[in-house]
């Protein structure tokens, strides 16, 4: 009689699960040091993604960029149209297009966003060497780069 097959445990799974459980602790962390700035983290990530075009994006441009739908970027843009981050401006060739723009207090808030971004990283990535954070950047980037919809 031959002994059992030992199975080895199912290393993918346990792979995703870890991922899943950094994610939800890297929003955790996130949201802890974004708090003291007053913006969540899918407010500050809309903030980032407006500060990054050439001139002011429209509403669905974002919600493209975002990858959400158009109604989650209205809520946004109204919250931070209400703090004072943003502005609604009417496109300049066609009336019926608005874009959104910052303004001085949204490059304020960008401003302590990378200091409280940059606390955030350094909480979670503590427990890492030089070395391990460089590998792990590599590693990110591997599968950034190799996921289907960097490939489209």
């Amino acid at each position: 009689m031959q002994p059992p097959i030992s199975r080895a445990p199912d290393a993918d799974g346990l792979l995703a699960e870890q991922l899943l459980r950094l994610t939800r602790r890297l929003h955790r962390i996130q949201k802890q040091h974004l708090e003291p700035v007053g913006i969540t983290p899918a407010q500050s990530r809309l903030l980032r993604t407006v500060a990054h075009w050439s001139e002011p994006p429209r509403m669905a441009d974002l919600a493209a960029r975002l990858e959400v739908v158009p109604r989650a970027v209205t809520s946004l843009v109204d919250a931070l149209e209400e703090s004072g981050d943003v502005r609604r401006v009417p496109d300049p060739t066609n009336r019926r297009v608005i874009r959104i723009e910052l303004t001085d207090t949204g490059r304020a808030t960008l401003r302590a966003l990378r200091g409280a971004r940059r606390g955030a990283a350094e909480e979670i990535l503590a427990p890492l060497t030089t070395d391990q954070r460089d590998a792990l950047g590599g590693l990110l980037t591997a599968l950034l780069d190799g996921s289907p919809e960097s490939r489209c």
